[in-house]
């Protein structure tokens, strides 16, 4: 018997119109019989929905052989050059590691494809947000209902400081696309900027439920919902966002991992103002472990709050770390009020 790995596999792809819906259809039950042999980890009679004229595929876990995985990416990929709109995520893992992953998006010469793609491309350069959001406007204007067209014109305008515009953007991207985390992501990025921790919060649990841990943007969910139940100072539901992040192996190439000061950091502070100093103390001390990182606070910051759950813990040599807190710079007021 041959050797079947996790896979894990969602998404879906568009293709804008019966005629092509059709076509695409019946190639893909073409190529399943004649080049794959009915050999592929996906059911066409559950992927497939006429109503809406897309591929569909829920996120599914199976177990799969090497040559499964390789005839299924195949055959979505073959596909994917009739599709208008859309991506399938496909992920092969092993022990929680991934070992293989692909990202599968349309790649024909519909003039949708080739605006959303130029502006994708000018979206990755600060400066070049107006140029992006023409082209996403374009490939809206050939489809319609684009959801990604329309969720990166969002982020755009966020950028642009158009809140109330990418607000609008993102809702559309999720009537059209609500399996997508996206655009709960990005709703949340405009309501925190607007004070509404709440609403906030209540978007970023839409988003995190519509991806999986193994996805960057799951982390970037965790970390956001964080900091705004932290702004509401509810320290203990901020506790297992900032806990599970704190515990993920996250790799150095990925964005999150940056942030891993910061969240150590928030980690002893929401421990510290709920009374569990020692863990506090550990936390702060793993939040100086990382250099060069991205961080809302100093490390002078860091070592006071320290400083102060050691003092509330009753540790000896507390006052090293406000020793240390004044050496880096932080303000003696501040040091006086709490050594005195």
């Amino acid at each position: 018997m041959l050797p079947t790995f996790k896979t894990i596999v969602e998404g879906r792809l568009e293709f804008g119109n019966e005629r092509a819906y059709e076509q695409v259809f019946k190639m893909f039950l073409h190529r399943l019989e004649n080049y794959y042999k009915h050999d592929i980890f996906l059911d066409e009679e559950e992927i497939f929905n006429e109503d809406v004229l897309a591929l569909i595929i829920p996120r599914t876990v199976v177990q799969s052989s090497d040559k499964s995985w390789k005839n299924t990416v195949s055959l979505l990929e073959y596909i994917a050059q009739f599709a208008i709109e859309g991506k399938v995520h496909a992920w092969v893992v092993e022990s929680g590691t991934i070992i293989k992953k692909v990202k599968i998006e349309p790649s024909g010469d519909k003039a949708a494809v080739i605006e959303f793609k130029r502006g994708f491309e000018l979206m990755k350069d600060k400066g070049k947000e107006e140029e992006a959001i023409e082209a996403m406007d374009a490939a809206i204007k050939k489809y319609e209902k684009h959801a990604r067209a329309y969720e990166i014109r969002g982020f755009m305008n966020i950028r642009l400081q158009n809140y109330s515009d990418a607000l609008r953007d993102f809702t559309k991207s999720i009537k059209l696309n609500p399996n997508s985390p996206w655009p709960y992501y990005g709703k949340a990025k405009v309501k925190k900027h607007n004070g509404d921790f709440e609403g906030a919060i209540e978007e970023l649990e839409f988003g995190v439920k519509k991806c999986i841990p193994l996805q960057s943007i799951h982390w970037r969910i965790r970390r956001m919902k964080a900091d705004c139940l932290l702004e509401l100072k509810d320290y203990k539901g901020a506790l297992l966002d900032l806990k599970l992040y704190t515990n993920r192996r996250i790799k150095q190439d990925d964005l999150n991992y940056l942030w891993k000061k910061d969240v150590f950091y928030k980690y002893g502070l929401a421990l510290s103002n709920i009374g569990d100093y020692k863990e506090a103390i550990s936390a702060f001390d793993k939040a100086l472990d990382f250099a060069d990182q991205k961080a809302t606070v100093n490390d002078a910051e860091i070592y006071f709050q320290k400083g102060l759950a050691a003092k509330k813990a009753g540790v000896t040599g507390y006052k090293k770390d406000f020793t240390k807190a004044k050496d880096l710079g932080y303000d003696e007021t501040r040091l006086s009020a709490v050594l005195t």
